[in-house]
C-alpha cells in the first residue's frame, strides 16, 4: 500500500494545528506544542489506516488508539470532533472547564472515543501493551479458518517523558518478549520536556534500547511535512507479525509557532500575535477562531463512512460465525457484553468451622481452581511470585508466543517477571480492551511499586483483581523490608479501590464474589502467608456486605472490630474477657469500601452505640478511627523472626488483646457518659 496524496491533506493538518491552538488559548491552559508537532502523523494514521466507527465507539474489533502523552489531549479532542465522534465544537470550547467532556487529560468513560485514561506518563504505553496482549489472546481463542474475527491493531502515541518512565520500560521489555506484532508505537521525538531540551537528562539511544527489547525499530526523519514517509513507516509496521514496532518520528514541537522547537510552547498557550502569525502562515484568517473548512469536515467524514462499512461487514462475519460455531459465538458475545456466566458463583467454595486451617493465599488458590473453568474471562499472572502467590491453577497454559514452546497466545497465565508497575498498567489495558477480567499477583508490600497503575485503575473503573499475599508481619522472617505496614491504608484511602482482607475461607470466597461482580472497581485481596482457622459464624453472604457481626453479645461491654488474620486473635481475646465477666462482641470488617456502601441502619447495627469499640489489625492503625474509639496495631515497622514471635513482640496475641480490651472498658466506664458509635457524625462526605 503506497501513499496517495490528497489535495485536502495540508488543509486538514493545518485545521488540526489551528484548532488545537485555539482550544488551549481559550482555556488559557494546556499544551499546544505536541498537538502542533504531531498533527501530520495523526492525520495520516486516522485518514489512511485506523479502523473505527465514530457512531459506535465500542465496536469490538476497532483498532485501539492510545495517547500515552496525554498532556497532548487537545490533539485527540480535535481529532474526535473532526472524525464525527460525540464531541461538539462547544465541547472543544469548554476545554479544561468544570464538567466538560474535554478535561485536562483524557479520561475513559468520560469522553466518547477515549480508550484509556492517560496523563501520568508511561501508563498509556503500558496500557497499549495490555490491549495488544488482549487482542492476541482473544484472536487465538476465537478466530477460526475463514473467520478472522479479532484482528485489530493497537496504536500508541508516546513522547520522551513516557520513555523516561520505568513503567513504559517494563512494559516494552515484556512486549518484546511476547512478540506482539499487533502493537505499533509512534514516538514523538521532539527533544523537548518541561525542563527544556532533553539533552539535560535523556541522551540514551532509544532506537538501540528498543532493538535490545526485541522490537522492530523504524524512523521518520521529517515528521513535520513528509507524509509519505509517515505513511510508509506505518504500512511497514503492519507487515511485521512477530515483533512490536516503534517508529521514531522526528518532529518540531509547536511547528509553525514563533516558539517552535522550544519548551516555551510545551505547556503554555501561544500569545495572540503568535496565533495570528501561525494562522496566516497556514492560510487561515487570523481573525477567525475555531474555524474548520468544509473540505476538512468532508474529508474526515470518509473515516466514519469507512468505519461504519467495516463494522457492518464484521457484524455479518460474526453472524456467520455464530451459525458454524454456536458455542464459541455465545461465549464471545457474552464476554463482549461484560456479563458473567449464569450460576458461576455456585462454584465458590463454602467452609465449616471444622474444616482445616489454611493460609488465605491457599484459600484464594482453591477459589481460582474452582471458578476458572467456568470463567474463561479470567486472565491471570504474577510478578515472578507464582509459587508464593499460588495463582497458577492446575492444567492452565501460559500466554507465550507459540515459537518459544513455552505456551500459546490462547494461554491464560501471564509471566510478568519482576515488573509490578508494568503488570498493573498492562492489566488496565487488558480490561480496557474488553472481554477480559485480569487478575495479577505479588506480595502486598510490592503493590507500592505499582501504585500509579492502581490509582488509574480506580479512576478509570478498571476491574483488575490484585492477589496480594504475605500481607502483614505474619510473613515472619523476611522482616520489615517485606512486611506491609502502611500499604493497606494507602489502598483503602484510594477512592474506588476495594481492599479486602478476609479472615477465613468463606470471607475469601466472598471477596472474589464481590470483586467479580464489581464491573467498575479494582479489588485488592490482602492474603496471609500463615494458616487461618475457619470461623464460627462466618458466611459468604454476611462477608459480602463488607462487615458483619461474627460473634454477638447482648448488653456488651466491648466490641472488637478486626480484619484478616487478626479476627481469630480477637475471638481468643473475647473468650478470655468472658472469663473475667466482660462481654465482647466481635465484628469482622474485611472490606471498608463495601461496608460503607451498605445502608446506614445495617452499618449502625454492626458498629452500634452503647459500648466502646476497639480495632485490631497487624498493620498501621491509620483510618480505623472511622470505625472504632480505640485502635491497636503497629506504631512503626515490623521485625524479622518466626511470625508467632513477631506477633508476640508487638502484643498481637489473645492474652494481650484481652488486657488491652479490659483497659478500654475500664477507661470508658471511668470516663462516664454515653458511648456513641463512631459512625454517627455531624455530616458525611
Amino acid at each position: 500500500m503506497s501513499f496517495v496524496p490528497n489535495p485536502v491533506d495540508d488543509t486538514a493538518i493545518a485545521t488540526i494545528r489551528t484548532l488545537a491552538v485555539d482550544v488551549v488559548a481559550k482555556a488559557n491552559s494546556g499544551h499546544p506544542g505536541a498537538p502542533m508537532g504531531m498533527a501530520p502523523v495523526a492525520h495520516v494514521l486516522f485518514s489512511r489506516f485506523l479502523k473505527a466507527n465514530p457512531k459506535n465507539s465500542k465496536w469490538f474489533n476497532r483498532d485501539r488508539f492510545v495517547l500515552s502523552n496525554g498532556h497532548a489531549c487537545a490533539l485527540q479532542y480535535v481529532l474526535l470532533h473532526l472524525l464525527g465522534y460525540n464531541l461538539s465544537m462547544d465541547d472543544l470550547k469548554a476545554f479544561r472547564q468544570i464538567d466538560s467532556k474535554t478535561p485536562g487529560h483524557p479520561e475513559v468513560g468520560h469522553t466518547d472515543g477515549i480508550e484509556v485514561t492517560t496523563g501520568p506518563l508511561g501508563q498509556g504505553f503500558a496500557n497499549g501493551v495490555g490491549m495488544a496482549i488482549a487482542q492476541a489472546h482473544m484472536g487465538a481463542v476465537y478466530n477460526k479458518d475463514g473467520f478472522d474475527l479479532i484482528n485489530n491493531f493497537t496504536y500508541v502515541f508516546t513522547g520522551d517523558g513516557c520513555l523516561m518512565e520505568g513503567v513504559a520500560s517494563e512494559a516494552a521489555s515484556l512486549a518484546g518478549h511476547l512478540q506482539l506484532g499487533n502493537l505499533i508505537v509512534i514516538y514523538d521525538d521532539n527533544h523537548i520536556s518541561i525542563d527544556g531540551d532533553t539533552n539535560v537528562a535523556f541522551t540514551e539511544n532509544v532506537e538501540q534500547r528498543f532493538l535490545a527489547y526485541g522490537w522492530q525499530v523504524l524512523h521518520v526523519d521529517d515528521g513535520n511535512t513528509d507524509l509519505a514517509a509517515i505513511h510508509n513507516a506505518i504500512a511497514e509496521s503492519q507487515k511485521e507479525k512477530n515483533k512490536p514496532t516503534i517508529i521514531r518520528l522526528r518532529t518540531i514541537i509547536g511547528f509553525g509557532s514563533k516558539q517552535e522547537g522550544t519548551h516555551g510552547v510545551h505547556g503554555s498557550p501561544l500569545k495572540p500575535d503568535d496565533i495570528a502569525s501561525l494562522k496566516t502562515k497556514f492560510g487561515f484568517s487570523p481573525e477567525e477562531k475555531f474555524h474548520v473548512p468544509k473540505e476538512t469536515y468532508d474529508f474526515y467524514a470518509e473515516f466514519g463512512k469507512r468505519g461504519a462499512a467495516l463494522e457492518a461487514e464484521w457484524n455479518s462475519l460474526l453472524a456467520a460465525y455464530g451459525k458454524k460455531y454456536p458455542n464459541e459465538h455465545a461465549e464471545l458475545t457474552r464476554r463482549i457484553s461484560g456479563e458473567l456466566p449464569e450460576g458461576w458463583e455456585k462454584k465458590l467454595p463454602v467452609y465449616k468451622p471444622t474444616d482445616a486451617a489454611q493460609a488465605s493465599r491457599k484459600l484464594s488458590e482453591i477459589v481460582l481452581t474452582a471458578i476458572i473453568p467456568t470463567l474463561p474471562d479470567l486472565i491471570g499472572g504474577s510478578a515472578d511470585l507464582t509459587g508464593s502467590n499460588l495463582t497458577k491453577v492446575k492444567n492452565s497454559v501460559d500466554f507465550q508466543p507459540p515459537s518459544t514452546g513455552l505456551g500459546t497466545y490462547a494461554g491464560t497465565y501471564i509471566r510478568y517477571g519482576v515488573r509490578e508497575h508494568g503488570m498493573g498498567a498492562i492489566a488496565n489495558g487488558l480490561h480496557a480492551y474488553g472481554g477480559i477480567i485480569p487478575f495479577v499477583a505479588t506480595f502486598l508490600n510490592f503493590i507500592s511499586y505499582a501504585s500509579g497503575a492502581v490509582r488509574l485503575s480506580a479512576l478509570s473503573g478498571h476491574q483488575v483483581i490484585w492477589v496480594a499475599t504475605h500481607d502483614s508481619i505474619g510473613l515472619g522472617e523476611d522482616g520489615p523490608t517485606h512486611q506491609p505496614v502502611e500499604t493497606a491504608i494507602a489502598l483503602r484511602a484510594t477512592p474506588n479501590v476495594a481492599f479486602w482482607r478476609p479472615a477465613d475461607g468463606n470471607e475469601t470466597s466472598a471477596a472474589y464474589l464481590v470483586a467479580l461482580k464489581s464491573k467498575h472497581t479494582p479489588s485488592v485481596l490482602s492474603l496471609s502467608r500463615q494458616n487461618l482457622p475457619n470461623l464460627e459464624g462466618s458466611t459468604i453472604e454476611k462477608a459480602a456486605r463488607g462487615g458483619y457481626v461474627l460473634h454477638e453479645e447482648t448488653d456488651e461491654d466491648l466490641t472488637i472490630v478486626s480484619s484478616g488474620s487478626e479476627v481469630s486473635i480477637a475471638l481468643e481475646a473475647a473468650s478470655k474477657l468472658k472469663a473475667e465477666g466482660i462481654k465482647t462482641r466481635i465484628v469482622s470488617l474485611p472490606c471498608w469500601l463495601t461496608f460503607d456502601q451498605q445502608d446506614e441502619a445495617y452499618r449502625l447495627s454492626v458498629l452500634r452505640s452503647g459500648a466502646p469499640i476497639l480495632s485490631l489489625e497487624a498493620l498501621s492503625t491509620a483510618g480505623w478511627q472511622k470505625y472504632s474509639h480505640e485502635q491497636f496495631g503497629l506504631a512503626a515497622w515490623g521485625a524479622s523472626g518466626p511470625y508467632q514471635k513477631v506477633y508476640e513482640k508487638f502484643g498481637i496475641t489473645g492474652s494481650n488483646i484481652a488486657v488491652i480490651g479490659k483497659k478500654v472498658v475500664d477507661f470508658y466506664k471511668q470516663k462516664g457518659g454515653e458511648v456513641v458509635s463512631p459512625l454517627i457524625k455531624a455530616f458525611h462526605l
